[in-house]
């Protein structure tokens, strides 16, 4: 009896060990050149935002789906001072994206509340005005696989078409000047 029980639990450590974890933890936060990992987000609810992201139906989609040239990650957490100190200012950004006529819809901006329920995301959202589509991320599992990155952490990715895309901008911290943090993601992006 005792030999069976030593085999079992043998057996289930090995499967746990080839398996791995249902998470895949990176090591370091997206480069700059590279590509995100693989990222599947809740499609929302609200038909305004859906809209916004350019998406079709569906439960879930993944960020290069997203109907734009360039997306604005923002890593956020609703307990983050830093988070909510910037949140105007992430607001302002986006003004400015949609106020700007030669790019309005070119450029998308999205938040992902690392370690927030969606009822955390949904006060952060009406607290702060949030005029732009957020998304919970309850169990950090978006934040592993993102080098698990303190925040703020700003994203930049150019959607290439196809489901192909590559990193132009990842670093942590805020900015202080929208507009500059605007054009720097222009530049960066090669949005002409």
């Amino acid at each position: 009896m005792k030999r069976m029980f030593i085999c079992q639990t043998v057996t289930i450590v090995m499967l746990v060990v080839l398996c791995g974890p249902a998470v895949v933890m990176a090591t370091s936060p997206p480069k700059q050149g590279g590509v995100l990992p693989d990222i599947t987000l809740a499609t929302p609810t609200d038909t305004t935002e859906r809209d916004y992201l350019g998406l079709p139906g569906g439960d879930t989609f993944k960020i290069p789906q997203i109907k734009a040239e360039v997306v604005i990650i923002q890593i956020f957490s609703m307990y983050c001072p830093h988070c909510q100190r910037e949140a105007p200012r992430v607001n302002e950004l986006y003004r400015i994206m949609e106020e700007t006529p030669a790019l309005k819809g070119r450029m998308k901006l999205i938040g992902i509340g690392t370690g927030n329920s969606p009822f955390e995301v949904d006060v952060f959202k009406k607290t702060y005005k949030v005029p732009f589509p957020l998304f919970a991320d309850r169990d950090f599992s978006i934040h592993k696989s993102l080098g698990e990155v303190r925040t703020p952490y700003f994203i930049g990715v150019r959607i290439k078409g196809g489901g192909a895309h590559e990193v132009f901008y990842s670093k942590l911290g805020g900015f202080e000047k929208p507009q500059a943090f605007f054009e720097l993601m222009v530049e960066l992006s090669n949005l002409k």
